[in-house]
């Protein structure tokens, strides 16, 4: 693998998905260049593309890490995550691990809502929840879907957790209901721990 490809796949795993121009321009080497060091990562099954719609034109292709890509880098927090839960686990019992999860899900609700105030509308808190999410490493990223719109996490930081306690996804799923308010619905579509690629949200209008 080229200095290029390595280069690629690091700024893909700390800034999320990019277009082919922006990564030209990162690394200075042509859009062709760029290109075809992501049609041999993506061959190499380490990178995929998401095409976004922006305002009139063709839509533009997003390109983020697969989960080999991911496996790549390995998260050096993972195991210490699970001998924590185990630990809550061992000495509360499985009711105090739900309480840990309730205390975690009140107050990320707390600074989602507090994040989100002055959004004007659905599309504004989709936006915003999207830029929250980004910003904590699930290299999120939206698009319209129909009517509504379509949110798509590339990565799972918390995943080893919810691999053992599924209550993280589901507190998870009825925080982005709680934030984005009740005049859209959010139903999960794709799910890492189902064997997805990635996590899906379908967000739509009531």
């Amino acid at each position: 693998m080229t200095d290029t490809a390595q280069r690629i796949l690091h700024l893909l795993k700390t800034r999320g998905p990019q277009t082919a121009q922006a990564l030209a321009r990162r690394f200075a080497i042509s859009t062709v260049a760029a290109r075809k060091q992501l049609a041999s990562l993506q061959e190499d099954g380490l990178v995929d593309f998401a095409e976004e719609s922006v305002g009139v034109g063709r839509p533009r292709r997003l390109w983020s890490l697969t989960e080999a890509g991911h496996a790549r880098f390995p998260d050096a927090h993972e195991h210490l995550s699970l001998e924590l839960i185990e630990a809550a686990r061992e000495a509360f019992g499985d009711a105090g691990l739900e309480r840990m999860i309730a205390t975690r899900e009140r107050a990320t609700l707390a600074a989602y809502k507090d994040a989100l105030k002055g959004c004007d509308g659905p599309r504004a808190r989709v936006r915003k929840l999207t830029e929250l999410r980004r910003a904590e490493g699930y290299m999120a990223e939206c698009r319209l879907a129909g009517d509504g719109w379509l949110l798509v996490e590339n990565h799972c930081p918390i995943c080893a957790a919810a691999s053992v306690c599924q209550g993280f996804c589901r507190a998870e799923l009825d925080i982005f209901q709680a934030v984005l308010g009740p005049e859209v619905g959010v139903e999960r579509t794709e799910h890492i721990l189902a064997g997805a690629r990635r996590c899906a949200y379908r967000i739509t209008p009531r």
